[in-house]
């Protein structure tokens, strides 16, 4: 999850250095977490195993 907030950060200053609108800055790094989450929870990564 970290790598995910830290590709959303990685947007916002991307976005900021284009001189995007403002509602790009909403918009793609909420996508960038709930489509990664959404992602990475389907591969099966936040599953936590028996006895760790």
């Amino acid at each position: 999850m970290l790598v995910l907030l830290v590709l959303a950060i990685g947007a916002i200053g991307l976005l900021a250095a284009m001189k995007a609108d403002a509602i790009w800055f909403t918009i793609v790094p909420l996508g960038i977490l709930s489509f990664g989450a959404s992602v990475v929870q389907s591969l099966g990564w936040f599953d936590k195993k028996a006895g760790n």
